[in-house]
C-alpha cells in the first residue's frame, strides 16, 4: 500500500472510530425520538394558526435585527482591517503575526451567545449588547479572512513594487487590494448573512432583536403568537440569502 493510500486508509479509520464513539456514548435511543411524533404534532398543533395580531411587533422586532446585523458587521469590518493586515504573512514578520492570529482564534472561540451575555451585564438590555456582541465575534473570522485574501495574492505585482522602493501600504493599496477585493467582499458578505442569523436569537438573552418576541411568546404559551413570529425569521432569512446571492454574484 503506497504511503498515500495508507495515510488515508488510517484517516478513514479514525473517522469512523469517532462517530462510532459519539453514537455508542451518547446513548442515542432512537425508539424515544420515534415515540416523541405525537408530542411533536401537538405542539405544532398548538402554533396554527398562526395569530395576525402582532405584526407591530414583528415589525419592530425584524428591524432591530436588522440594524444589530448592519452595525455589528460595520464594527467587525472597521475592525478587522487593520487586524487582517497585522495578521498576514505578506504584511509584517512572524513576530507580529502569530501573536494575533492567536488572538483571532481565542476571539472565535468564544460562543457568541457568551459574548451577549457579558454585555448584557455590562452595559444593560437593548440591541447595543447585540451590537457588541456581533462585531467582537465577527472580527475573529473577518480578520482571518482578510489576512488569508492577503496572502492569496500573487507574488509578482508584490515584488515589482517591492524592488521599487514601494512601502507596505502603497504595495497593499496598488499590488494586493485589486487582487483580493472580490474575495474581501465575498467574505463580508457572507458574514452579515451569518451575523444576521446570529442576531435572531440575541433577545434570548436580552440582547434586543426579533428573538426576544420568540422567548417571550413561547414562555407564556402563546404558541400561535410564536408561529407568527418564527415565519417572519424564515421570510426575512429567506429574502436576505437572496439578496446575499445576488451580491455574491455581482462580485464573483
Amino acid at each position: 500500500m503506497r504511503p498515500r493510500e495508507a495515510s488515508g486508509f488510517t484517516l478513514t479509520l479514525l473517522i469512523a472510530g469517532a462517530v462510532l464513539w459519539a453514537f455508542v456514548s451518547t446513548e442515542v435511543d432512537l425508539a424515544r425520538l420515534f415515540s416523541s411524533g405525537p408530542r411533536i404534532a401537538e405542539f405544532l398543533g398548538r402554533m396554527w394558526p398562526p395569530s395576525p395580531e402582532i405584526m407591530s411587533e414583528i415589525l419592530k422586532g425584524s428591524a432591530e435585527t436588522l440594524r444589530i446585523a448592519i452595525l455589528g458587521t460595520l464594527g467587525a469590518v472597521l475592525i478587522s482591517v487593520p487586524l487582517g493586515i497585522l495578521a498576514s504573512e505578506t504584511m509584517t514578520p512572524g513576530f507580529i503575526h502569530r501573536p494575533v492570529r492567536t488572538v483571532l482564534a481565542l476571539i472565535r472561540a468564544i460562543p457568541l451567545i457568551l459574548v451577549a451575555m457579558l454585555m448584557v451585564g455590562a452595559v444593560g438590555l437593548g440591541p447595543l449588547p447585540g451590537i457588541i456582541a456581533v462585531a467582537f465575534h465577527a472580527t475573529g473570522m473577518l480578520a482571518k479572512f482578510y489576512a488569508e485574501a492577503i496572502d492569496g495574492v500573487a507574488r509578482a505585482p508584490i515584488d515589482a513594487l517591492e524592488s521599487a522602493g514601494a512601502n507596505p501600504l502603497l504595495r497593499l493599496r496598488y499590488a494586493i487590494w485589486p487582487q483580493m477585493a472580490p474575495v474581501v467582499a465575498r467574505d463580508t458578505i457572507f458574514r452579515f448573512e451569518l451575523n444576521l442569523r446570529e442576531s435572531l436569537v440575541l433577545g434570548v438573552v436580552g440582547a434586543g432583536g426579533i428573538g426576544f418576541y420568540i422567548q417571550t411568546y413561547v414562555r407564556s404559551f402563546q404558541y400561535d403568537k410564536a408561529a407568527s413570529v418564527t415565519l417572519a425569521v424564515i421570510l426575512m432569512v429567506v429574502v436576505i440569502e437572496g439578496f446575499n446571492v445576488a451580491l455574491r454574484r455581482r462580485f464573483s
